[in-house]
């Protein structure tokens, strides 16, 4: 098997195709986009391929046929047709005020200008030269003009924890994309692609006529690897590495289609051969574990979010919902879909896979101010007296882990007051090793409150806050309602696990521990 090149931070299909690198071929996409409508609307997180898709149609209506021998498109193009293409992308740098927004437009405009060999009578209105250079690229080159807009969000995503700049954002970007309704006799076809999905209203400015592929089916793998992918395209590269992990690490976004794997994390887990998170690494936003943890968020609920379409692509400046949040940047993915009312689709989110789950809680640990070394040195104990069922060392580290907790985190926060807050640390801190956590799940007596499956059996916690004294109520809970009676058909030890806090001091006065006399 030949093994070409890994286009790890590619973006240039021209580079891609002539440089021996591997490419999935997403013109079966491009051509049906470009066959059946005109104007698209189209979000994906980071790093999953959006600006070579946006740069691969470019190529196409340029006609620049020999990029595309041998790719689906080829034999049903014709390439003797070429269009004006206008390209407009904000995914260079970080823009930190108006001036600097504009600047970088009139820059952008400045160039598809140089590349047409177009003028504007007023450079400095930007609306106007706009709407002049499609209608300039229409004229002189007899082709209705094709404008592709990459990263059409980045300068409000950039300032989004600063309001006031974030709408000074918005708004500059608004007078800049109203213009492509106005310029509709001259369009051939548009495209915008972005991370969030701000309302038409607030930033298109009647620009309703966009067709939003987001959640199309039809277009569930515009963006990603598909397990076909991996295997053919990729096939090379996979001896040596295990494909179920591959599976279980990387796959599973999915926008009501086919699921799909992060790109950036396969091309380079097949260059490093370590399974790491990747795509975590690059810059999960700071701004997103502070709205996590100021709207208090119970950090099991994140693994089984429930939302409408509605909810799920509303986001507005003053109006983020943490729904909407998770799952455009890619943090959530849909896991189940349900039709409750005729046309009233609720979606069930859940982590895609094990990077973004293991990854994201053990920043939501970080959350509570702790010393990063030591909470992942106490998370690897924990592990391991979780592998040897050794009740002792759990209860140690455990009780180390909840005082270690800085003081000042609870003087700014009051949810130490609930349960909830402790089975959500105790749920980040061993979701963050990738083990298999389970928060609530049903039985015929009643929720339990965290059910652990790893090496050394199943544990079932149930988590109490008294006043000081140890009350015994937490394992008399799960003995009585039998919580054990759902795992003893597994065939490994069943550990029954009742956790007691001090209102007062925050810390575990009770870890009570029994095996499950019925299980194996």
């Amino acid at each position: 098997m030949h093994r070409r090149k890994l286009p790890i931070g590619i973006q240039t299909f021209r580079e891609i195709r002539e440089g021996d690198f591997y490419y999935v071929d997403k013109t079966p996409h491009a051509l049906k986009l470009i066959n059946q409508g005109k104007y698209y609307f189209l979000s994906r997180p980071r790093r999953f391929g959006k600006s070579l898709f946006i740069d691969t149609v470019a190529e196409l209506f340029a006609g620049n046929e020999p990029l595309f021998r041998g790719l689906y498109v080829h034999d049903k193009w014709d390439w003797s047709v070429k269009y004006p293409v206008i390209r407009i992308s904000f995914g260079g740098g970080v823009l930190r005020s108006r001036e600097e927004l504009d600047r970088r437009v009139f820059d952008i405009l400045r160039q598809n200008r140089e590349n047409l060999g177009l003028n504007c009578a007023d450079p400095a209105d930007v609306a106007g030269c706009f709407a002049e250079l499609i209608r300039c690229a229409a004229t002189k080159y007899g082709r209705r003009a094709v404008v592709l807009v990459d990263e059409y969000d980045k300068p409000i995503l950039d300032n989004i924890s600063n309001h006031d700049l974030a709408r000074e954002m918005r708004d500059g970007l608004r007078n800049l994309y109203s213009v492509i309704k106005d310029s509709d006799a001259h369009i051939k076809f548009a495209m915008l692609t972005g991370v969030s999905k701000f309302s038409k209203v607030s930033l298109f400015s009647g620009l309703n006529n966009l067709n939003d592929i987001t959640l199309d089916a039809a277009y569930a793998t515009i963006c990603g690897y598909t397990e076909a992918d991996v295997d053919t395209v990729f096939a090379p590269e996979l001896p040596g590495l295990d494909r179920d992990e591959v599976r279980r690490w990387y796959n599973g976004y999915c926008w009501l289609g086919e699921k799909v794997y992060n790109p950036f994390d396969l091309l380079l887990l097949f260059e490093k051969r370590d399974f790491r998170p990747y795509w975590f690494e690059t810059g999960t936003p700071t701004f997103l574990l502070d709205i996590l943890l100021q709207r208090r968020v119970f950090a099991p609920d994140l693994a089984k979010l429930q939302t409408s379409a509605d909810l799920l692509g509303r986001f507005e400046v003053n109006d983020i919902g943490t729904e909407a949040l998770l799952f455009q940047t890619g943090y959530l993915t849909i896991t189940a879909v349900d039709e409750p009312v005729r046309g009233r689709w609720v979606y069930t989110l859940g982590f895609p896979n094990l990077e973004v789950a293991g990854s994201l809680n053990e920043a939501l640990v970080s959350t509570f101010g702790l010393d990063g070394q030591q909470a992942f040195r106490n998370r690897l104990a924990v592990l391991g007296a979780l592998r040897q069922a050794d009740f002792s060392a759990l209860r140690e580290h455990f009780s180390a882990f909840f005082a270690s907790i800085p003081h000042d985190w609870y003087r700014k926060n009051e949810l130490d007051r609930f349960e909830g807050y402790y089975a959500s640390v105790f749920y980040s801190h061993l979701a963050a090793l990738g083990l298999d956590v389970r928060v609530e799940e049903s039985s015929s007596r009643g929720r339990v409150d965290l059910v652990l499956i790893c090496e050394g059996g199943v544990y079932i916690f149930e988590f109490k806050v008294v006043e000081e004294a140890p009350e015994g109520k937490a394992l008399a809970q799960i003995k009585a309602k039998d919580y054990a009676a759902k795992y003893r058909n597994r065939g490994e030890p069943v550990h029954l696990v009742g956790v007691e806090f001090a209102r007062k001091t925050r810390n575990i006065v009770a870890f009570e521990t029994a095996r499950d006399a019925e299980g194996a």
